[in-house]
């Protein structure tokens, strides 16, 4: 018994893999904005020491040393470009990304409103015929699979269009990552559709929508509640069955209130850490927070430097 035990404390995490599969891929050139605290500048730096990304930092160069300094980190031999402020390290970052000089975008010490105006300009940003949205990244002790939540920070009252995007790039960013075929659940209060509440009758439009062949790549089935998307005994007790009830690995959230209070519970309450990525744009975007642990900063570094990786060897080959 105590050998089983050793063992399992043993196994790799679900961040862990996802870390040692970027570690496989080549380091991806990261414009890095606004660096200019020790949490932003330490976690650009620690990601680059163990190969999940080639940092540029965009940011004031004098402020930017002056935090290495303070805090004894060391810039080594990465670029920085100077600009004056925050707003000046998002317009130019979004610029050189355009300019194809970098193929991922890291948010920094600047607000995540700040950042995203600029990528999501029309005439300068990085907008594709894709809606942006995020996607959390959770790794719950005790849960076998991988959880991915969205959208918890970006779209906030999301209409059916732009689920169907946020549906889409959550599945493609589960595929290119190597994590197989997803088992996508669109949840709601309840798993019957009524009139009474509108995310259900969203949620049989979507599932109708893969049928249609409209989303690809995953297996789609909801409404259904939070305990019968993930628990099977709970899927069973309501007399649900599907390939997803109970076993769902993406979880699609009616909106964004939804999202943020389910991925904070299963953060604050489960101890799960999330590690957070924006999809639908030109780039993969790393949005972290000063609250995420090392672990969490890592695991975004490597999730977005893994897809843009796949993406790029998937767009040769063709």
């Amino acid at each position: 018994m105590v050998s089983e035990v050793m063992e399992l404390a043993a196994e790799p995490s679900k961040y862990d893999r996802l870390i040692a599969a970027a570690q496989a891929e080549e380091p991806a050139v990261t414009l890095v904005v606004h660096p200019c605290d020790e949490t932003a500048l330490r976690g650009a730096l620690e990601a680059a020491q163990m190969r999940l990304i080639t940092p540029v930092l965009v940011g004031p160069r004098v402020r930017i040393r002056s935090i290495a300094a303070e805090h004894r980190l060391d810039l080594g031999q990465w670029e920085i470009v100077d600009v004056p402020h925050s707003h000046a390290a998002a317009a130019k970052a979004v610029a050189l990304i355009r300019e194809g000089k970098g193929s991922l975008l890291m948010k920094g010490s600047l607000h995540t409103d700040e950042l995203m105006r600029e990528v999501a300009a029309a005439a300068s940003g990085l907008r594709t015929e894709r809606r942006i949205s995020h996607v959390f990244v959770m790794d719950v002790p005790g849960h076998a699979d991988t959880l991915f939540i969205t959208d918890a920070a970006i779209n906030i009252a999301p209409d059916l269009d732009a689920k169907r995007d946020i549906v889409q790039n959550a599945i493609d960013l589960w595929v290119t990552i190597g994590l197989g075929e997803p088992r996508v659940a669109i949840l709601s209060a309840v798993e019957t559709v009524t009139m009474k509440i509108p995310s259900t009758i969203e949620a049989a439009a979507l599932c109708k929508m893969a049928e249609r062949g409209q989303i690809t790549g995953g297996l789609l089935d909801g409404p259904l509640a939070f305990d019968n998307a993930i628990d099977p005994e709970a899927a069973r007790i309501k007399g649900i069955v599907s390939p997803v009830a109970g076993r769902a690995q993406i979880l699609v959230v009616p909106d964004l209130e939804a999202g943020n209070m389910l991925a904070k519970n299963l953060t604050f309450l489960a101890h799960a850490d999330a590690a957070g990525i924006v999809l639908g744009a030109r780039v993969p975007i790393v949005l972290t927070s000063r609250a995420d642990s090392v672990r969490t900063r890592l695991a975004s570094c490597a999730v977005a430097s893994l897809f843009a990786a796949r993406r790029r060897a998937a767009q040769v080959a063709v």
